[in-house]
């Protein structure tokens, strides 16, 4: 019998890791057409460095299938053990520390945020950087279940907390305010999502009121403000060694003749990243078995089963960075600084709107999202109508980021009034649309945005002779931006439908009454 169920779990993990490579492929296929488009027309390859970009493609599309199937089967199986064993117990004295370290533990191992850390190598100390965002992380998700408890209401905090970012935001280095708004875009993935949602859940039944579950959404909306913080108090520790930089890590091309080279290169890399992903993993997984210690409610095939998952999560880690960090982000490099030097630079701006608007109607977060909304308002805002905003936002988004660059816009004239319409919104419309845009303002910067636009700009920013630092940052900060908007507005739009059904209903019962009498 035993047999028999290891058989199906493997056809099952067979099919479903199909299904995630069949994602990851949906995902990177757009950027894969357009770059072949422009190596034939605007921006010549040489054909050894196209092999390395299609191998470095396919190691994305094998590493996020597998990261997906082993954060589904290993890591949120993992962050809902961890939280449930320590939610029932009710001890804020315990609950608080475990959320802080498991929540800094998790962040650190997040796909998108090692591709960031990787392009600052050449700035400050990766685990620098690392470390300072999951603390941030880790803080105001003890914050998060705090405010849960409490009752406290999710936009004051908000406001507060955006307050105290752009006042300390004149505080730190220029070159380093863009770094930190971009930290807090790339923290909400695949793996600290699913660990703050099982949070959400435990918190839940704890309370059990009425609003205990719409306040169980804003964990990850309050989880983005601490990575912001956290890396503009770095910047500030780093003062005198960060204020004169304007270069980040070059993302070098390596040229190859023939395929026994091109394997060379990407065989090389391989030992860097077993052993970048497994000091990364190893925290997570020894805080699981601690917690096992002490808590004994999972049967022996769980815990085979969640070591199984935490094998895919750091197989799939190891490829995904790979093929990002060898062979796909440096086409982006290489691309946007050969556009960025033509006389036509301003073509990257609808190139630009191009890959916003195709890489973010891929993301699988993006689904999920507009499947939540079209549940909540019960089909009054159609999913079409949700994706084609955030697909449209997300164009804007990456069109104004490459504007910016070419023309050399100050960060903070886009950030302070869009996160001053996005907090003033949050007056007007539900709670929970406001809780549901801040949580998503990661979604729409996916693993794509991290690992092909923000190379992308950083070429172009370096082409065209601006600061990188302050310049070519800032792009997922943007794209991170446009949900808090987009879905508040269309809440707003909900609302005001709402309201005018509520008014016909009201009226149309007044007239019956009428009739009746």
């Amino acid at each position: 019998m035993v047999v028999k169920n290891k058989t199906v779990l493997i056809r099952q993990d067979k099919t479903i890791i199909s299904n995630k490579i069949k994602e990851a492929y949906t995902s990177v296929l757009p950027i894969t057409i357009i770059v072949l488009i422009l190596s034939f027309s605007l921006c010549p390859i040489e054909s050894g460095l196209f092999l390395t970009f299609i191998l470095g493609a396919l190691c994305v599309i094998v590493g996020i299938g597998l990261f997906s199937l082993g954060a589904d089967v290993g890591m949120t199986p993992i962050g809902q053990y961890v939280s449930a064993s320590v939610v029932k117990t009710k001890k804020l004295f315990l609950i608080l520390p475990i959320y802080f370290v498991v929540g800094t533990l998790i962040t650190i191992s997040e796909p998108d945020l090692q591709v960031l850390a990787h392009n600052l190598s050449g700035v400050i100390q990766k685990y620098y950087l690392l470390i300072s965002v999951g603390v941030g992380v880790g803080l105001f998700l003890a914050i998060a279940f705090l405010r849960i408890i409490f009752k406290l209401k999710l936009s004051y905090i908000l406001i507060v907390c955006y307050i105290a970012v752009f006042v300390l935001s004149f505080f730190v280095p220029k070159n380093f305010v863009p770094l930190a708004f971009d930290s807090g875009g790339v923290t909400t993935g695949p793996m600290s999502v699913p660990f703050i949602i099982a949070i959400g859940t435990g918190v839940v039944s704890i309370r059990a009121d009425k609003d205990a579950e719409t306040d169980a959404f804003g964990l990850t909306a309050l989880c983005s403000v601490g990575p912001i913080l956290a890396v503009m108090v770095l910047g500030i520790i780093f003062k005198n060694q960060v204020s004169t930089l304007t270069q980040p890590i070059e993302n070098t091309l390596v040229a190859v003749e023939n395929s026994k080279q091109l394997l060379a290169v990407f065989v090389k890399s391989i030992p860097i990243y077993l052993e970048e992903v497994a000091m990364a993993l190893l925290p997570i997984v020894g805080v699981f078995f601690v917690v096992l210690l002490f808590d004994r409610t999972l049967d022996k095939n769980s815990i085979i089963r969640i070591i199984i998952g935490v094998v895919y999560t750091y197989l799939g880690l190891v490829i995904f960075l790979l093929g990002v960090n060898v062979g796909f982000a440096p086409i982006g490099s290489y691309i946007g600084e050969i556009l960025g030097g033509a006389s036509y630079n301003w073509i990257m701006v609808p190139i630009g709107m191009v890959l916003g608007f195709f890489v973010v109607s891929a993301e699988p977060a993006v689904h999920v999202l507009t499947m939540q909304v079209y549940e909540i308002t019960g089909g009054q805002i159609p999913k079409k109508a949700l994706s084609l905003s955030l697909m449209i936002g997300t164009a804007v988004a990456v069109g104004i980021a490459m504007l910016r660059i070419i023309v050399g816009i100050d960060l903070l004239y886009f950030l302070i009034p869009g996160y001053l319409v996005a907090l003033i919104l949050t007056f007007f419309v539900p709670n929970i649309f406001t809780a549901i845009a801040f949580d998503s303002g990661g979604v729409a910067s996916g693993a794509m945005t991290a690992c092909f636009l923000l190379p992308l700009a950083l070429g172009l920013c370096k082409s065209v002779g601006s600061n990188v630092m302050t310049d070519g940052f800032g792009l997922v900060a943007i794209v991170a931006m446009i949900p808090l908007i987009t879905i508040q507005v269309l809440g707003l739009i909900y609302k005001i439908k709402t309201n005018r059904i509520k008014k016909q209903m009201d009226k149309q019962s007044s007239q019956k009454e009428e009739i009746i009498e």
